[in-house]
């Protein structure tokens, strides 16, 4: 069992999200979740009062891990800010492009499973991308600020339509099993930004 002082709620959760980036939300069961958990089904209950709420709280705790690493490349990395936006896509496409689960983007994984079962689960991605085309945006304007990037790019604009483009990348990387389409964001974004390959 857990040592007493483990925070159990965030143990299950971290324990799930490896399963359900490898198997899907639908596929993951309760019993298999709790038992790579090592956890008995009255906790997860007191911790989550259904599998959507689980679903939900799995969504944000991503989000916010991953917002916290985001913000310390987009924000606290070196170089310009230009430079680091473009370390930011050559993780995405070398952290996509492999076979594991380390690093797979569980907004891909889940975005057309469960959007149209779940609203809680469709708002938690809702929020949670929303805040990164956010801190994309934010990226931008700091790289026009510092003349890494050209002042003529709508921000806001440029970083939804940049999301966009990796995760349908993402998306056809899936299906192909090649990294063709994450090659081709590379290419589409060094255009659209007018950066040097």
């Amino acid at each position: 069992m857990l040592p007493e002082h483990t925070d159990v709620r965030q143990h299950i959760l971290d324990t799930a999200k490896p399963i359900i980036l490898g198997k899907g939300f639908a596929a993951a069961g309760l019993n298999e979740l709790l038992s790579a958990a090592d956890v008995p089904k009255g906790s997860f209950y007191h911790y989550f009062k259904s599998k959507e709420a689980f679903g939900e709280a799995l969504l944000d705790s991503y989000f916010c891990s991953y917002q916290e690493r985001l913000a310390e490349l987009l924000q606290r990395g070196g170089g310009t800010a230009g430079e680091r936006l473009m370390s930011y896509w050559q993780l995405w496409l070398d952290t996509q492009a492999n076979d594991g689960p380390d690093g797979k983007c569980l907004a891909v994984k889940l975005g057309g499973e469960v959007s149209d079962l779940s609203e809680a689960m469709r708002s938690a991605l809702e929020r949670g991308t929303s805040r990164i085309v956010d801190m994309i945006a934010a990226c931008i304007r700091d790289a026009q600020a510092d003349a890494s990037l050209s002042a003529d790019l709508n921000a806001a604009d440029c970083a939804l339509v940049l999301y966009n483009l990796w995760l349908g990348a993402t998306v056809l990387t899936k299906i192909r099993r090649n990294r063709s389409g994450l090659e081709a964001a590379m290419v589409a974004t060094r255009q659209l930004l007018s950066v040097a390959s």
